[in-house]
C-alpha cells in the first residue's frame, strides 16, 4: 500500500484560519491507520514508556559531569530552571497536540499558526538535528562495544547498530515502539535504583557507612563556588540534554488514542524531570565533592564506586549503551516522521510522504539514515572539522524549537478558543502571560549563549544554519504561487483543447 500526500489547501493551514478539521491529516487514527497513512501501531504502554524515557538521554549519564564541574552543586539550579522551561514549553505543545495530533507536531502547528516559512524552517532544522544525533549516538555505541570486543573496529559496531535499528524502524512502528519500550524501561529502572541506593547512602544506611550530610553541598567553595553566573553556564551545558521530551507528541498520532496519550505525557513531565534529572544529580553532588575528578569524568560511576558497588563501571556501560541505543532508535523515528510531515505538506520530496505496506514512511527513514551514515563517516574522517561543524550548527536547534512552539501556541490558542473551544482539553497555565515569560527566558538564554565564549560559536553557526534554511523556505514560498498559477493556466488550456 502506498499513500500519497494529500493536496495542500491555500493559506497557512488545513483551514483558512489554520485550525485543522476532523478530516485533516494527523487528526487521529481510524481503523488502525491514521488519516495520513501512518499505521496506528503504538500501544499505550509504548507511549507511556516513550514519554517517561524520552527525558532520559545519554547526555544525563555522561554529560552531566561537565555541568557539575562548571557550576558545582549549583548545577541543581541549572537543571531546575531548564526543567521549568521544558515543563512550560511541553504544556504549550501539549495544548496544540491534544487539539490536533499530527505527525509533524510543532512544525505542522508553526505552519498553521505562523506561516509556511516557519513550518518549513523549524521542520528541516529539527530533522537536521536528529540526523546529526544519529551519527553521535552510533559513534558512542561503537566506542562502548569496541571496549568490550576490541577485535571488532569501532566503525563496524557503529555500522551494525545503525543497520539493526534502521531495520526495526522499517518493519513497523510497533517494532520501534517495542524496542523503545525495553530501552526506556532499562533507563528508568537504572535511574530509580540509583536514586534509591544513593538516598540510603546519604542517610548512612547500607550501602553507605556514614551519613553524608550537607558537607558536599556547602563545602569545597560553597553551593555556588564559581558565582551565580555559573548557573547560566550550567544551563547552556544541560539544556540540550532535555531534547526528546517532545517526541511523544510526534508519536501520539500513531496510537489508538492520541489525545489521551498527549494529555498523560504533558501532565507527567513535571515529576519525570524532578525525579530523573534533579533527583539523580542531587544524589551525586550530595554524596561526592563536586570537584572530584571522577565526578567530572563519569559522575554515576563515581558514586557507585564510592559505595563499593561491584562492577560499577560495567553496569553503567550497559546503562549508557542502552541510553545511546534508545536515543538512536527514537532519533531515527523522529527524523523520519518530521521528513514525512514535510513531504506531506509539500516542503520536501513527495516520496517522503509515502508509506509501505506496514504503514511506515520507508523513503523518509532511508533519507534520514543516509544523512546519518554520511555524518557518521565524517565523525571518523573529519572529526575536528566537518563533523564539529555539523554538531555546532545544530546545537541550538532546541532553543529555536522551543521559541517556535511558544509563538505558535500564542496564535493557535486564540483561534481554538474562537472556533473549536471543545478541543482545548489541555490548556497552558496563565495564558498568555506565562507564554510571554517563557519566550523572555528563552531569548535570555539565547542572548547569554552569544555572550558566553563557550556557547558563542555554537549559537552563531546555529543561527547561520537557521538563516540559510529560512532563506530557502522564503524563496520556495515565493515560487509556489507562480508555479500554481502556471499549473492552473496549463489546466485551462488543456480543458479548452
Amino acid at each position: 500500500m502506498g499513500a500519497h500526500p494529500s493536496p495542500r489547501s491555500p493559506g497557512a493551514g488545513g483551514t483558512p484560519t489554520g485550525v485543522p478539521t476532523a478530516g485533516d491529516p494527523g487528526s487521529g487514527p481510524a481503523g488502525g491507520q491514521s488519516q495520513d497513512g501512518l499505521q496506528a501501531g503504538l500501544k499505550n504502554r509504548h507511549l507511556s514508556m516513550i514519554a517517561i524515557g524520552g527525558v532520559i538521554g545519554a547526555g544525563l549519564f555522561v554529560g552531566s559531569g561537565a555541568g557539575i564541574s562548571a557550576a558545582g552543586p549549583g548545577i541543581l539550579l541549572s537543571y531546575a530552571l531548564t526543567g521549568l522551561l521544558v515543563v512550560l514549553v511541553m504544556r504549550m505543545l501539549g495544548e496544540m497536540a491534544a487539539a490536533s495530533p499530527a505527525s509533524g507536531s510543532f512544525s505542522a502547528y508553526a505552519d498553521r499558526a505562523l506561516g509556511r516559512w516557519a513550518g518549513f524552517t523549524i521542520g528541516w532544522l529539527y530533522w537536521f538535528f536528529w540526523s546529526v544525533v544519529l551519527a553521535v549516538e552510533a559513534t558512542a555505541a561503537g566506542a562502548i562495544l569496541t571496549g568490550w570486543v576490541p577485535a571488532v573496529p569501532q566503525w563496524a559496531w557503529a555500522l551494525l547498530v545503525m543497520i539493526v535499528l534502521t531495520g526495526t524502524n522499517l518493519v513497523s512502528v510497533g517494532s520501534f515502539g517495542e524496542f523503545e519500550f525495553w530501552f526506556a524501561g532499562i533507563k528508568v529502572v537504572a535511574i530509580v535504583v540509583f536514586i534509591v541506593v544513593g538516598a540510603l547512602a546519604i542517610f548512612g544506611l547500607p550501602p553507605g557507612d556514614h551519613a553524608a550530610g550537607m558537607s558536599n553541598l556547602t563545602g569545597h567553595g560553597g553551593f555556588l563556588p564559581h558565582g551565580p553566573g555559573a548557573i547560566l553556564s550550567g544551563m547552556l551545558l544541560v539544556v540540550f540534554s532535555f531534547m526528546g521530551s517532545e517526541i511523544v507528541t510526534l508519536a501520539a498520532g500513531e496510537s489508538p488514542n492520541p489525545v489521551q496519550a498527549v494529555r498523560k505525557a504533558v501532565n507527567s513531565v513535571i515529576w519525570r524531570i524532578a525525579l530523573f534529572y534533579i533527583g539523580s544529580i542531587a544524589v551525586i553532588v550530595t554524596l561526592l565533592p563536586w570537584n572530584d575528578r571522577a565526578v567530572a569524568k563519569s559522575p554515576y560511576v563515581a558514586v557507585l564506586q564510592s559505595l563499593d558497588i561491584p562492577y560499577a563501571g560495567t553496569v553503567m556501560d550497559v546503562v549508557v549503551l542502552t541510553a545511546v541505543l534508545s536515543c538512536l532508535n527514537s532519533g531515527l523515528y523522529t527524523a523520519s516522521r518530521m521528513a514525512f510531515s514535510l513531504g506531506q505538506r509539500g516542503d520536501a520530496p513527495k516520496s517522503f510522504a509515502t508509506v509501505n505496506k506496514g504503514g511506515v514512511p520507508a523513503v523518509a527513514i532511508w533519507a534520514s539514515v543516509a544523512f546519518g551514515f554520511i555524518a557518521t563517516i565524517f565523525s571518523y574522517t573529519s572529526k575536528d572539522t566537518i563533523f564539529q561543524f555539523l554538531l555546532n550548527s545544530s546545537g541550538a536547534v532546541a532553543l529555536f524549537v522551543w521559541l517556535v512552539i511558544c509563538f505558535s501556541q500564542l496564535r493557535m490558542r486564540r483561534t481554538l478558543e474562537r472556533e473549536t473551544p471543545e478541543r482545548l482539553t489541555v490548556r497552558m497555565w496563565l495564558y498568555p502571560w506565562l507564554t510571554y515569560a517563557t519566550i523572555g527566558l528563552i531569548v535570555f538564554v539565547v542572548g547569554y549563549m552569544f555572550y558566553d565564549p563557550d556557547g558563542r560559536e555554537q549559537m552563531v553557526l546555529s543561527v547561520v544554519a537557521a538563516v540559510v534554511v529560512l532563506a530557502v523556505g522564503l524563496i520556495l514560498d515565493q515560487r509556489r504561487p507562480r508555479e500554481r498559477a502556471a499549473d492552473e493556466s496549463a489546466a485551462k488550456v488543456a480543458e479548452r483543447a
